[in-house]
């Protein structure tokens, strides 16, 4: 695809959408990961507790279970995506900024319901989401519009991760979190004004249709043996980095590293770095194909994790210059590299996987079991971080990284046709 080609099918409506659902996708996974932890690491909560609370993320394990119900089923008025993706996104609104009126302290198990719910709501707007953009892209556009989808995701981690944490310094965490809240409009907006996708009619006749046959077709395309080293995979893939990141914001803030340093410094490193690799992965992996992108994205992926390990080696830093300010945004920036380039080539793979018939369904049942290591395994971090110390957990988080590419020999061969389908 020469320049004029993939420069026209960027800048198309479509794309623009793409940007749309990432936003609203990636906000209310950032605020459980980036706001939620350093609100209550700075108001007194043990780090055994706060990593505990990973659990909260359940939901996103859990939600191919609800996932038929939102292919069978559609709001009067609205159809199937567009209805589900506005009723949870007016539902996160309203969720984001109730927590931030609670006292950690004194109402820490209504907090933890509260986010539940939360995550219960980001999920369900997930499938609607990955299935809606999934029906609006065409087999040509899937690269491009992952990686659009990916970097607006990652972008609007800045908003819980560093507009809300400089906020802090200076509000109330109650205006903090409905500030935060407010960012879901964009997405509401345009929730109301897209068009439900055509392929959407045809939704199953039955509710045993939506849930029986999406798994028949999966396991008859592959063959059981094949599939369940797909799923497999699909667990492992992330599962190095997802760990890494688990603690990022209290570790930062171990080193030495202020709320208002984490959010200026730290988190806007992130930024271009997230936005360059998603974007020239998008692009690279027209040429490369999704099975060699895997291959190469995910060793970048990996050996970004060394760069935490590294500022662990260090330790807490008693006086924050210059120096310590250029080594954590340089750490911190080629993760976001890694991760860019890596969660465009996975979600790519995924999408790749699913059959349009049963999007919805398939594409949750895949995405939750990418989310089991950020849900039960992080829960562990903070278990694993005293025990072992910030340098042994990060080094153990670069060999938990390992087996998921071993596992591309089998399910993405670097010789293998790249548009070829699992």
């Amino acid at each position: 695809m020469n320049s004029p080609d993939w420069l026209r099918v960027l800048l198309t409506r479509r794309m623009l959408i793409c940007v749309f659902t990432g936003f609203s996708s990636g906000l209310p996974l950032f605020l459980l990961l980036n706001l939620l932890p350093a609100w209550l690491f700075s108001e007194g909560i043990s780090l055994r507790e706060i990593g505990a609370m990973t659990l909260i993320q359940l939901p996103y394990t859990w939600k191919f279970l609800w996932s038929p119900l939102l292919d069978r089923y559609a709001l009067p008025g609205f159809g199937r995506r567009r209805g589900w993706m506005l009723l949870t996104q007016i539902g996160l609104l309203f969720t984001i900024g109730s927590i931030g009126m609670l006292s950690p302290r004194l109402d820490l198990s209504q907090i933890v319901l509260l986010a539940l719910l939360l995550t219960f709501l980001s999920a369900t707007q997930d499938i609607a989401i990955d299935a809606f953009r999934r029906e609006i892209l065409s087999d040509a556009e899937l690269g491009l519009g992952t990686s659009v989808h990916v970097n607006a995701y990652r972008i609007s981690g800045l908003v819980p991760g560093s507009l809300a944490l400089v906020l802090a310094d200076h509000l109330p965490w109650a205006q903090v979190f409905w500030i935060t809240a407010l960012f879901m409009l964009p997405g509401m907006a345009m929730s109301w004004r897209v068009q439900e996708p055509v392929i959407a009619a045809a939704r199953p006749r039955t509710l045993r249709e939506a849930v029986v046959e999406p798994f028949k077709e999966f396991m008859g395309r592959a063959g059981v043996r094949e599939a369940l080293l797909i799923l497999i995979f699909i667990f492992f893939y992330k599962l190095g980095d997802s760990l890494c990141t688990a603690l990022a914001t209290p570790f930062y803030l171990s080193m030495g590293y202020t709320k208002t340093q984490v959010g200026l410094v730290a988190k806007h490193a992130i930024l271009w770095p997230a936005v360059i690799g998603g974007l020239v992965g998008g692009l690279w992996m027209v040429r490369l194909g999704i099975n060699r992108a895997l291959w190469l994205f995910g060793v970048v992926q990996v050996t970004s994790i060394f760069g935490y390990a590294w500022l662990a080696w260090l330790g807490p830093q008693t006086s924050i210059g210059a120096t310590q300010l250029v080594s954590l945004a340089g750490v911190i920036g080629f993760e976001a590299l890694g991760v860019g380039l890596g969660s465009v080539a996975f979600v790519a793979y995924i999408a790749r996987a699913t059959h349009p018939l049963y999007t919805a369904t398939q594409f949750a049942l895949f995405t939750s079991l990418a989310a089991v290591p950020r849900s039960f395994v992080n829960a562990s971090a903070g278990w694993l971080v005293e025990q072992l110390g910030w340098f042994g957990f990060f080094l153990l988080c670069a060999a938990l990284a390992v087996p998921g590419m071993l596992l591309l020999f089998r399910v993405a061969p670097w010789r293998k046709n790249n548009t070829q389908k699992v």
